[in-house]
C-alpha cells in the first residue's frame, strides 16, 4: 500500500494521458501536483523547507538546460521552414539515381537520422515524408518515417542522453556509447523492417541492410564515447550520408553539389562541432558552470548555443515577422511539459518516494533488473512522448539503487534507449507524421497500430540485450 502510494503520482500521470486521454502538458502538471500533495500530506519523507529548495534549485538547473536547446530548436525550426531548406535537401536526394534498397537505407540510417539529431522536434520527417511519397505508396512512407526516427535517444543534439547522465549521475559521454549497444538491435531491426515494409525480397539487399546497421551502431559508439552525444547521431547519420554521396560522386563521375538553399544545415553542424572543439581543446565550458544540490550544468558547453548563432544568422537574412506568436504557440507545451515532469521526478526523488521501489529492486537479481528498467522505460517514454519525459521519471529511481558503477551504467543505458524507441511511437509522434502527409482517419489508426507493434517489438529488444549485458556483469 506504502509503494502504491508513493508510487501514485507516476501512475497518475499514465492515467491521465492512456485513460482520459490528457494531453502531456496536463497530465505532467498534475503528476508534480501529486506528488506535492502527497508529500505535504506525509506520504514520503517529512517536509523541509531545504529540501524544498533543493528540488527547485536542481529542476531549474535541469530545465535550463533543457530550454537552452529546445527553444533556439524551434526557433531554427520555423526558420527552415520558411527557407525551404528541407524541400532542397529532398530534391537534391532524388537526384541521386539510387536502387530503392539504397535510398531506403539511407534514408533510415543516414539522412533522417542526421536530421533528428541535429534539430530534434520531428524535423526528419518533414523533410523525408514527401520524399518517401515519391518513392513507396503512402501507408507504407508513414510507417517508413516512424522507422527512421529510432535515432531518439541522440535526437535534439543528444539532449536526453545528456539530461539522463545528470539525473542518473553518471558521465553523458560513457551513457551515450553503452546506450549504443543497447538499441545496437533496434537500428539493425530498423533497417531490415524499413527494407521489407519497401518489398525488397532479395537476400544481397537484407545482408545490406544488416551491415548497414552494424557500421552505424559502431559509429554511434564511438562519437559518443570520444567527442560526446551531442553531436554523435549527427556524425554517424552524417558519415553514412557522405558515404552514399560519395558512392554517387564515383557512380556519376561528377561532382555531388550540395543545394544552396540548405545552408542552414550545414551552418549548424558546422557550428555545434566549433564549439565542441573549443571546450574539448580550450575549456571553455569551465568558464561557467551552474551547481545545484545534485546535478550542474556547463551552459557554455549546450548545443544550444551553435543553434542560436545559426537563428541570429536567419534572422538577419529573413527577418522576425510573425515570428513571435508562431514560436510560444510551439514552445509553450513542450517546455511546460518537461518543467512539470522535471519537477515531479525531484520531489520523487528528493522527498524519498522512491525508497519503497528501491528496497522492492535489491530483492532482483542484476540480470532480472535489465528487462524490467526496459519495460518501465517505454512506458515512460510512450506515455510522455518522450525521451527527455521518460528518463525524467525513470532515472532517479536508477540513481538510488545499490549497484556498482557499470551495472547502473548499463541500466542506465537500457531506461535511455527503452524510453527514446518508445518516444517514437507515441501519438503525439504519430500525429505529426499524419498532420505532415495529411493522412485520413483510417490511415492514422492503422498508423497507431503499426507504431504500438514497433514500441513493443523495440522494448523486447532492449530487454534481450540489457539481460545479455548484465550477464556478463
Amino acid at each position: 500500500m506504502i509503494m502504491f502510494m508513493q508510487l501514485s503520482p507516476v501512475l497518475f500521470v499514465i492515467s491521465l494521458i492512456l485513460a482520459f486521454r490528457r494531453p502531456p502538458v496536463q497530465a505532467a502538471a498534475g503528476g508534480a501536483g501529486l506528488a506535492l500533495v502527497l508529500w505535504l500530506g506525509g506520504a514520503a519523507a517529512p517536509f523541509a523547507s531545504p529540501t524544498l529548495s533543493a528540488v527547485i534549485e536542481d529542476t531549474l538547473i535541469l530545465f535550463a538546460s533543457t530550454a537552452a536547446v529546445i527553444a533556439p530548436g524551434l526557433l531554427f525550426v520555423i526558420f527552415i521552414e520558411r527557407t525551404g531548406a528541407n524541400r532542397a535537401l529532398a530534391q537534391w536526394m532524388t537526384n541521386f539515381g539510387w536502387p530503392l534498397s539504397a535510398q531506403i537505407v539511407f534514408l533510415v540510417l543516414g539522412f533522417a537520422p542526421m536530421l533528428e539529431s541535429m534539430t530534434g522536434f520531428g524535423v526528419s520527417m518533414v523533410a523525408t515524408i514527401p520524399l518517401l511519397l515519391t518513392l513507396v505508396g503512402r501507408q507504407t512512407a508513414l510507417r517508413l518515417a516512424l522507422t527512421g526516427m529510432c535515432i531518439m535517444p541522440w535526437g535534439t543534439l543528444g539532449l536526453a542522453t545528456v539530461i539522463g547522465a545528470a539525473l542518473a549521475h553518471i558521465d553523458a559521454p560513457a551513457l551515450g556509447g553503452v546506450t549504443a549497444f543497447t538499441s545496437a538491435p533496434v537500428f539493425i531491426c530498423a533497417a531490415l523492417i524499413a527494407l521489407y515494409l519497401s518489398g525488397q525480397r532479395s537476400p544481397l539487399v537484407y545482408l545490406f541492410g544488416l551491415s548497414s546497421g552494424i557500421v552505424f551502431v559502431l559509429l554511434l559508439h564511438f562519437f559518443s564515447v570520444w567527442i560526446g552525444p551531442e553531436v554523435a547521431g549527427v556524425l554517424s547519420g552524417g558519415t553514412l550520408t557522405l558515404a552514399g554521396i560519395a558512392w554517387v560522386h564515383w557512380r556519376l563521375k561528377s561532382p555531388v553539389v550540395f543545394p544552396l538553399a540548405a545552408w542552414p544545415y550545414a551552418t549548424l553542424l558546422a557550428a555545434v562541432l566549433i564549439l565542441k572543439g573549443l571546450n574539448l581543446f580550450a575549456g571553455l565550458d569551465l568558464l561557467w558552470v551552474l551547481h545545484g544540490e545534485q546535478v550542474s550544468w556547463k551552459p557554455l558547453s549546450s548545443p544550444g548555443i551553435a543553434l542560436l548563432v545559426v537563428d541570429i544568422l536567419l534572422a538577419a537574412k529573413l527577418g522576425f515577422g510573425g515570428l513571435n506568436e508562431e514560436f510560444i504557440k510551439r514552445a509553450k507545451r513542450p517546455l511546460l511539459t518537461i518543467l512539470f515532469f522535471l519537477l515531479m521526478s525531484q520531489v520523487l526523488l528528493k522527498a524519498g518516494f522512491l525508497t519503497s521501489i528501491r528496497d522492492a529492486l535489491a530483492y532482483l537479481d542484476t540480470r532480472s533488473l535489465g528487462p524490467l528498467v526496459a519495460v518501465l522505460g517505454s512506458l515512460s517514454g510512450y506515455v510522455t512522448g518522450s525521451n527527455v519525459g521518460g528518463n525524467a521519471i525513470v532515472m532517479p529511481s536508477l540513481a538510488i539503487l545499490n549497484v556498482d558503477g557499470p551495472v547502473l551504467l548499463i541500466l542506465s543505458a537500457i531506461q535511455n534507449s527503452a524510453a527514446g524507441h518508445a518516444a517514437l511511437g507515441s501519438l503525439p509522434i504519430v500525429a505529426l507524421v499524419a498532420s505532415i502527409a495529411k493522412a485520413d482517419k483510417h490511415a492514422e489508426q492503422s498508423l497507431i497500430r503499426f507504431a504500438l507493434g514497433l514500441v513493443l517489438l523495440n522494448t523486447l529488444l532492449v530487454a534481450l540485450v540489457g539481460y545479455a549485458l548484465l550477464s556478463f556483469q
